[in-house]
C-alpha cells in the first residue's frame, strides 16, 4: 500500500513540475486559441468598405425607387364607432346592462403627394367615410389632411394637407406603358412601413373586373398587398404611371395580379375636383351591348368593331339625336369604341351641353350623328354597399 501510494506521490510530483516547466518556456503551447487566425480571411467587393459610392447594377431600381419614394405617404383614417340605438333604450340597459362605446375603427392606405401646395391622391376607398385622417411622410413629418373632392366612379379621392418642403413626384404619361415594361409599386402594406416591389406590366386597358364603374386598369404582377391601395405605380424612372387599387386574391395577399388607376385617369379627376369640386361626366341615355356575332344577325348589321345600342331612353340625347336600337356605335367623338367599357369611358368624357359627334353603322351603311350629351347623375349606393 506504502508503494501505490509512493508512485502515485511522484507521478503527481513529475506532472506538476512538467507543466510548471512547459507554463514558464512555452506558454503558447496551453492557450490553444492563439493558433487559430484572428481574422476570418474572405472575399469582398471593391465597394464593400464605401456603400455609398457602389455604382448600382445595370439592372437596378435604385435610381426610381430613391427618386419616387419620397413623395409616397401612409395614411391612417379612423371613424367613430356607431351608436346604437339599443343603447339608449332604459329596458335594453335594464335586461342587457350598458354595452357602452364601441371601439373607434381604423384603417390604413398609401397616398402619392402630386404638388408642392399639399395635394394627394388616394383611394376613394381609403378615407371613405373616415372621420379623421393623418398623412405620414416618409420624413416622419405627420399632418391632419383634408378631403378635396372624391370621385367614388373611379374610386380616387384628393387630400390636401399643410405642410412645407414637400416631396413631390413626377407624372408620367400613362398611356404610353407598354406590356412588358418594368415598374415599381410603393407603399405601405400591412402597416409595416414603406415597402416597394418590382413587376412588369401585365395587361393595359382592363375592364369588365367589377371593381368601378369606370375601368381602365393597368394590371402588374408587381406585390400589391392591403395596405398599398392609393400608392404609387411607377416607371423605371420614377415617374408615376398609375395608383394602385386592387389585387385579385383568394388568400387577401398578393397573387400576383395587381390593378392600378392610369395617371391619366387620375389627372383628368383630380383637375375636375380641384377646380369644380366634383367631377361632371357626359350621358346619352342608351343601353349598349358588346356586338356578338348573334347580336349582328338579329340587327342585320355587319359584324366586327362597335357597340350595338340595343335600347334608347326616351326624350334622351340619344333619341333627340336619331339614336335607335339596332345602331353600332363604332366611334364617340372621333375615338374608337370596341366594347361597353369603352363607349362608356368615351361618353363620360364628353362634357355636357356640348355637341360632340357618333359614328353609326346601320343597314343603309355609316352615319355621323350629332349629339348634345347631357349631365351624368352619381348613381345611388345600393343597400348595404358603401359605393
Amino acid at each position: 500500500m506504502k508503494r501505490l501510494w509512493l508512485l502515485f506521490a511522484q507521478t503527481v510530483t513529475v506532472l506538476v513540475a512538467a507543466l510548471f516547466v512547459v507554463a514558464t518556456l512555452k506558454p503558447a503551447w496551453l492557450d490553444r486559441r492563439s493558433a487559430l487566425p484572428t481574422v476570418v480571411p474572405v472575399i469582398e467587393s471593391p465597394d464593400a468598405r464605401d456603400p455609398a459610392a457602389a455604382a448600382p447594377a445595370t439592372n437596378s431600381l435604385r435610381a426610381a425607387a430613391q427618386s419616387a419614394s419620397p413623395a409616397v405617404v401612409s395614411i391612417n383614417t379612423s371613424k367613430a364607432p356607431e351608436n346604437q340605438a339599443q343603447s339608449s333604450d332604459p329596458w335594453f340597459r335594464f335586461f342587457f346592462g350598458d354595452q357602452g362605446q364601441g371601439q373607434p375603427q381604423a384603417g390604413l392606405g398609401s397616398g402619392v403627394i402630386v404638388s408642392e401646395a399639399g395635394y394627394i391622391l388616394t383611394n376613394n376607398h381609403v378615407i371613405e367615410e373616415a372621420d379623421q385622417i393623418e398623412v405620414v411622410l416618409n420624413d416622419g413629418r405627420k399632418s391632419t389632411a383634408q378631403v378635396i373632392g372624391t370621385d367614388p366612379e373611379t374610386d380616387l379621392a384628393i387630400l390636401k394637407i399643410n405642410l412645407t418642403g414637400l416631396p413631390v413626384i413626377t407624372l408620367g404619361n400613362s398611356d404610353a406603358l407598354s406590356i412588358g415594361d418594368q415598374v415599381l409599386a410603393i407603399g405601405n402594406p400591412f402597416g409595416v412601413g414603406q415597402t416597394v416591389t418590382s413587376g412588369i406590366v401585365s395587361a393595359l386597358g382592363r375592364t369588365q373586373l367589377g371593381i368601378n364603374t369606370f375601368e381602365n386598369f393597368i394590371q402588374t404582377d408587381a406585390a400589391i398587398n392591403p395596405g398599398n391601395s392609393g400608392g404609387a405605380l411607377v416607371d423605371i424612372r420614377g415617374h408615376l404611371m398609375g395608383i394602385n387599387t386592387a389585387i385579385y386574391s383568394r388568400s387577401g395577399g398578393s397573387m400576383g395580379i395587381g390593378f392600378a388607376i392610369p395617371t391619366s385617369t387620375a389627372r383628368n379627376v383630380m383637375d375636375a375636383i380641384v377646380r369644380d369640386g366634383k367631377v361632371t361626366r357626359g350621358w346619352i341615355g342608351v343601353e349598349p351591348q358588346d356586338l356578338t356575332t348573334e347580336l349582328a344577325e338579329n340587327f342585320s348589321v355587319p359584324s366586327g368593331t362597335g357597340v350595338i345600342i340595343t335600347g334608347v331612353l326616351q326624350n334622351g340625347p340619344a333619341a333627340q339625336a336619331g339614336i335607335r336600337p339596332g345602331d353600332v356605335v363604332t366611334h364617340v367623338a372621333d375615338k374608337p369604341v370596341s366594347n361597353v367599357a369603352q363607349l362608356l369611358s368615351a361618353v363620360a368624357a364628353l362634357q355636357p351641353g356640348i355637341p360632340a359627334t357618333l359614328d353609326v353603322l346601320r343597314k343603309d351603311g355609316k352615319q355621323r350623328v350629332q349629339i348634345t350629351p347631357g349631365k351624368r347623375n352619381l348613381p345611388r349606393p345600393q343597400a348595404g354597399n358603401s359605393r
